[in-house]
């Protein structure tokens, strides 16, 4: 009977590893206060970051530091999404974000070497380390827009 305080759950079920096997990426990784954090720890290491800012795009939005809320926003909502989490992100595609930004490979990569080191200084765990990364990566095409320097 539902509802029923009496009932029992069959000793045979493994409710552990249902639930993990569906826990999405978002689940994972600590859901949204953990990505909170680790995107307010990112966001403060890219406005730092002199390769990132290399580019006169980039540092035209970064070197305002006006905007690193709004950007954390951004960015915490699309990895919220983007890691299998609740559709939050009110933000413009990646394409479409990006595309007079002329962000090269280097400028990519300097990027992502930024994303993995900061999911290492925070201890994610290897698995989901790597799964996000190759998120990130997947997104390359619609995020270079310039040939290699």
């Amino acid at each position: 009977m539902v509802g029923d305080p009496n009932a029992t759950v069959p000793t045979t079920t493994k409710w552990s590893s249902i639930l993990m096997a569906d826990e999405t990426l978002y689940d994972r990784l600590g859901g949204i206060y953990a990505i909170a954090g680790a995107v307010d720890v990112l966001v403060d290491r890219l406005f730092a970051n002199v390769s990132v800012n290399a580019n006169p795009a980039v540092h035209a939005h970064h070197g305002d530091p006006a905007n690193a809320a709004g950007y954390k926003f951004l960015v915490t909502a699309w990895s919220v999404e983007a890691a299998g989490g609740p559709k939050c992100y009110p933000g413009l595609d990646m394409s479409k974000a990006h595309e007079t930004m002329e962000i090269t490979p280097e400028q990519f990569d300097a990027v992502k070497l930024e994303i993995a080191s900061t999911l290492n200084f925070l201890g994610v765990p290897a698995q989901e380390h790597s799964e996000f990364v190759d998120i990130i990566e997947s997104y390359r095409p619609q995020v270079v827009t310039k040939a290699a320097a």
